[in-house]
């Protein structure tokens, strides 16, 4: 079955959990599909020390749970430090590894051994062919399922392209590769202290990655991109979820 995660960049909001998780559910209703929902508790990695990361750690785990008590939802969220395994591990199904800290040994050993399933993001100066030694990692700490994802790579400054040979490359190490179709149409720092990017070729991106052999598709989705808080102008405006994803399967 393909899999599809979906969800807010950072946790804004109660409001905008429910709202995003309401639509999901929906979905999954019409479509058969089981979306994972995705939101950040906390974005360490942002451009500038004056960018939005959320609402911290214990809340944001707090309103996580919240959400799967709810709505019913299966969960994916990221972690930065080794340390936030094991209390993330409690709360949500995917541990999902930041593509700067894909190399970061002991927060993949940490990710691991929570048994969850661990996502490892493809770093944006690795090859997918480099992804074999980050999923050895996961794998000999006992993870029993992991993830591989694209989302482009480092093209000068500024900017980023997929080649989309990569997810054939990482479908030869793990059996599922998913396509991170909002975050690979992002220009790293190119908005004057904040990531651009351009959402338009979110569509497209998701359907070049099926052409190549993904199985699995992530979009960062938000009820208002140009409002949001982080990632805006990647990300897929809510309401263009579902014929999108109609379209994949």
């Amino acid at each position: 079955m393909v899999k599809f995660v979906a969800g807010p960049c950072v946790i804004e909001s109660a409001e905008l959990l429910d709202a995003v998780a309401e639509r999901l559910v929906d979905i999954n209703s019409k479509l058969d599909t089981d979306i994972i929902f995705k939101a950040s508790f906390d974005k360490a990695n942002r451009t500038s020390i004056s960018s939005f990361r959320g609402l911290g750690f214990d809340k944001g785990l707090q309103m996580l749970a919240d959400v799967r008590a709810k709505w019913g939802l299966r969960l994916l969220t990221d972690i930065h430090e080794a340390w936030q395994a094991a209390p993330v591990g409690e709360i949500v199904d995917v541990i999902q590894i930041p593509a700067f800290l894909c190399r970061q040994t002991d927060l993949l050993i940490a990710a691991a051994k929570t048994g969850r399933t661990v996502n490892i993001k493809k770093a944006q100066f690795l090859s997918g062919a480099d992804m074999q030694y980050p999923y050895e990692k996961a794998r000999e700490a006992g993870a029993q399922e992991i993830w591989l994802t694209e989302r482009g790579n480092i093209y000068g400054y500024n900017n980023l392209v997929v080649d989309f040979r990569n997810i054939p490359d990482m479908l030869r190490i793990a059996p599922t590769v998913v396509m991170d179709c909002t975050h690979s149409v992002q220009r790293p720092g190119a908005a004057g202290g904040k990531t651009g990017g351009n959402r338009e070729f979110v569509p497209a991106m998701a359907h070049a990655a099926k052409a190549f052999g993904a199985n699995g598709f992530f979009f960062e989705v938000h009820p208002n991109p140009d409002t949001a808080k982080s990632d805006g102008p990647n990300m897929l405006q809510l309401d263009n979820l579902e014929p999108l994803i109609k379209t994949l399967i």
